[in-house]
């Protein structure tokens, strides 16, 4: 099976278990793997028989500036259940990035995988 990738999709929303976390938007990163047939969009050279990256994206977006949410396992898990429900793929790898939430990190966050990869045959 193919596999669509977005990497470090930036979003501005409301995260942390603090309050004063809450006060003001963060920047999160967002890295996505999306189970996808690539071969069948290439043949049509369609985006209609494929899973369109782009939209995936703005309604990720969409959702993350709309929701205040304390953890980035939350956040991971309900981009999981948005991309397999709404777009309908079959698998997906979600790393949630927060920057330089935890002094001296450059980073921390949370990598999930939710459904089955295809196999090709």
């Amino acid at each position: 099976m193919d596999i669509l990738f977005v990497r470090e999709l930036k979003v501005q929303t409301r995260i942390g278990i603090y309050d004063w976390e809450r006060e003001i938007p963060q920047t999160v990163l967002i890295d996505l793997e999306i189970a996808a047939d690539a071969a069948r969009a290439a043949a049509k050279d369609c985006v209609s028989v494929t899973i369109n990256y782009q939209s995936v994206c703005d309604r990720i977006v969409e959702y993350l500036e709309a929701t205040e949410i304390q953890l980035v396992e939350t956040v991971a898990e309900n981009l999981a259940r948005m991309v397999r429900e709404d777009f309908g793929a079959p698998w997906v790898r979600i790393s949630v990035h927060k920057p330089a939430a935890v002094r001296g990190t450059r980073d921390v966050g949370v990598r999930i995988e939710r459904g089955t990869l295809p196999t090709d045959g």
